[in-house]
């Protein structure tokens, strides 16, 4: 094992003494290609390129002598500290932190980043990743190759966003290019690279002067508290008893795409905006359209909303992970159920429709359950009943394995 392990952020600024006395006792030094340049590292010492930090590790705990692991930014925000300190390898190591990639990018583009969230792009988390800039109005992306600026543009496709790329920050090579989401796949960007992404319908929230306290959500709360709420003019099927279980069992969540197919009045759709998931809202009126807009707007959440009639219009949406059926049938949900998504949950009037529905979905592997939902709306000051909804409710889980 080695005997020390040192692990150096580098963000382009001089070295500091503690890493200058560590790199020239060092007779091993790990790091990508320009760390492995620098005039610092002793010329007898072995030289590790980085690739897969797991082989790097196993290197390193291998070594009999002083390690030396360069990183750019700080090593501990999503970085190698955490693949070395895997009870696996059984290393010790010291931190020699530097300003992260993050940090540095927000500088360069003048803007506070306490109320942004920060997401690792990479080819197995991208789709999540570009979810998450779906949902939030102010996203730091650390890219990677094919996961960067072009890739997050072109799963953006319909969503506009405002595109800040920093591009080898810290070297002489640094540069900071401000453009539109529509534009960033035209063109081939220079690893490493961070790309802040901003717009959306939340963006005023989130300007406000006030301070914040919590990393990553905006310093304003949101207008009013909890979630299914009783909602006024919403139609056929949208009590709150019912969102509030169609949603328990969806389990919307950072980094989902939900589809709200039959929207209405947007009040599910909303919902699942304030979990942190990204939500398309589909429906075929127009003027239900306007109002989950406007339930959006005025909840602070981001929300897409397309107006079109399902099945047809979902053929051009991206992959979702959960979807809510308000309306369409067993057609629509047999639509859906083709494009594979974890958890599906739709309601019928009749057992008739339920019964349909709950045939669609298994034919297509999906294990389904169905539940009658009863409730009596009920006047405390006289109990006397002021409303009975009775539905049957149908929600599906895709087995992992399919």
């Amino acid at each position: 094992m080695a005997d020390r392990v040192t692990v150096i952020g580098w963000d382009g600024s001089p070295l500091t003494e503690a890493a200058r006395s560590a790199l020239s006792a060092a007779t091993l030094v790990a790091g990508a290609g320009h760390h492995l340049a620098l005039p610092e590292i002793p010329p007898a010492a072995e030289r590790v390129r980085l690739g897969s930090l797991g082989l790097a590790a196993r290197r390193i705990a291998a070594h009999r002598g002083s390690a030396v692991v360069l990183a750019d930014g700080d090593p501990g925000f999503f970085g190698v500290v955490r693949t070395l300190r895997a009870p696996e390898h059984g290393l010790e190591v010291e931190v020699v932190p530097a300003v992260s990639s993050v940090a540095a990018a927000f500088a360069r583009a003048g803007m506070p980043w306490d109320d942004a969230q920060v997401v690792v792009a990479q080819r197995r988390t991208l789709r999540r990743a570009v979810n998450v800039c779906r949902a939030h109005p102010k996203v730091a992306v650390l890219t990677s190759p094919g996961a960067g600026p072009a890739e997050l543009a072109l799963l953006l496709d319909g969503v506009h966003r405002t595109f800040v790329i920093c591009e080898e920050l810290g070297t002489e090579r640094e540069q900071v290019t401000v453009l539109t989401s529509d534009k960033a796949a035209d063109h081939t960007w220079r690893d490493p690279n961070v790309v802040i992404v901003i717009g959306g319908a939340g963006t005023a929230a989130t300007s406000t002067a006030e301070p914040g306290w919590l990393l990553g959500t905006p310093a304003a709360p949101a207008p009013v508290r909890g979630w299914a709420r009783p909602e006024p003019g919403t139609g056929e099927g949208e009590s709150a008893l019912l969102r509030a279980a169609q949603l328990a069992r969806l389990g919307p969540r950072t980094g989902d795409l939900v589809w709200d197919i039959g929207t209405g009045s947007g009040a599910l759709a909303v919902d699942a905006a304030s979990f942190g998931a990204a939500v398309i809202a589909v429906d075929a009126d127009p003027r239900a359209c306007e109002r989950a807009t406007a339930a959006a707007r005025q909840r602070g959440v981001q929300l897409q909303v397309v107006g079109g009639r399902a099945p047809h219009v979902l053929e051009s949406l991206p992959e979702p992970d959960v979807v809510r059926i308000g309306g369409g049938g067993a057609p629509v949900v047999a639509a859906c159920a083709d494009r594979r998504p974890e958890r599906i949950v739709a309601h019928a009037a009749t057992r008739d429709d339920a019964e349909a529905i709950g045939r669609a979905l298994t034919e297509r592997g999906y294990a389904v359950e169905c539940e009658l939902l009863q409730s009596v709306g009920l006047d405390p000051r006289s109990w006397a009943e002021q409303g009975r909804s009775v539905v049957f409710l149908l929600a599906a889980e895709r087995p992992l394995n399919r």
